[in-house]
């Protein structure tokens, strides 16, 4: 008789051929709208599987988990951040919790380094003006934006996503600092060209252009706050593609609003897809809805390290990219 197969809900849609591997492999309940669930919907989800696959937009906090019951045994999360699951009470609940790390890491440095550039060569401003039919022609002054060659680009956060970054960075010229944890083997220092400040005050006061790359976590929830962003130049610019809890919202927009800060350019917010309105009006502000890892190749591999956690459970074995507590 063949064994049972796992019990298996997905929160959101995933590409079609994700999708198809999951339901050869497990007895698996698709989203059919594609809409977040409310967390109601997550609670009962949990209640009737063996895993759940979340993704970012599903919050999993301490009362869901408590009200989850006994069947859930695996979180196999459909993305590397795992910010928004409790994931120290799924823990000591007996729930396992498996990510998706390094598949993006190319794809996200990619739209780094186009933030960069759409907000120092004022991309979207030129863009505004052909697509409203406005544009008269060429003129020596128009749409004066800023060489990224020779500036000093300080990265906050240097793992795998920081280091693509210093790699591109260095390819257009400019000059990498960073602010870790950690700092790097001197090998990978040499490699990346990357001069380590242990001071980050230190770091944002001398920057032309301030990149996030660190992850979401107690320890960085507002790392960016108005203190530390007033230290930034005037003529600086920041962006970030990592989490928008990094950096205070509410004090950047004041700051952008009062020319204090010359640009932004920001594809993940403090309050998910609730963005600050008075962001919207600032022309030297990029705004994207979360596109970093937002490749097919990438959204593709996201899936295959979710099946395979899953697979890996199913099996009697430990998921390969578990998430340990002390991990974050």
């Amino acid at each position: 008789m063949a064994a049972q197969r796992l019990s298996v809900v997905v929160t959101r849609r995933l590409p079609d051929v994700v999708e198809t591997r999951l339901k050869e492999l497990f007895d698996v309940e698709l989203s059919a709208d594609d809409h977040p669930m409310s967390r109601e919907q997550l609670v009962e989800a949990m209640k009737r599987t063996d895993v759940l696959v979340p993704t970012v937009t599903d919050s999993i906090d301490q009362a869901m988990l408590a009200a989850a019951g006994d069947r859930l045994k695996l979180i196999a999360n459909y993305g590397a951040g795992v910010d928004h699951i409790d994931v120290h009470t799924a823990r000591q609940r007996g729930i396992l919790v498996s990510n998706t790390p390094g598949v993006v890491t190319e794809d996200t440095a990619d739209m780094t380094m186009a933030l960069i550039l759409a907000v120092t060569r004022r991309i979207p401003e030129g863009l505004s003006v052909m697509q409203s039919g406005s544009w008269e022609g060429w003129a020596p002054t128009a749409f004066l934006g800023g060489r990224v060659g020779g500036r000093r680009l300080g990265i906050l956060g240097m793992g795998r996503i920081g280091q693509a970054v210093a790699r591109r960075a260095a390819a257009f010229g400019m000059q990498v600092h960073y602010n870790n944890r950690r700092r790097l083997h001197p090998d990978i220092e040499e490699e990346l060209g990357a001069t380590w400040w242990e001071s980050l005050d230190q770091m944002v006061a001398r920057m032309d252009v301030i990149s996030i790359n660190c992850p979401h976590t107690p320890s960085t929830f507002h790392l960016m706050n108005a203190r530390r962003l007033k230290l930034m130049k005037p003529d600086a610019v920041i962006v970030n593609t990592s989490r928008g809890e990094v950096i205070d919202e509410n004090a950047l927009t004041r700051m952008l609003r009062a020319d204090e800060i010359a640009g932004a350019g920001l594809d993940v917010f403090e309050h998910g897809h609730q963005i600050n309105p008075r962001l919207r009006e600032l022309s030297n502000v990029v705004l994207l809805p979360h596109m970093g890892s937002a490749t097919r190749e990438g959204r593709v591999e996201m899936g295959e390290k979710v099946i395979i956690n899953v697979k890996t459970y199913a099996d009697g074995h430990r998921p390969p990219d578990l998430v340990v507590p002390n991990m974050l």
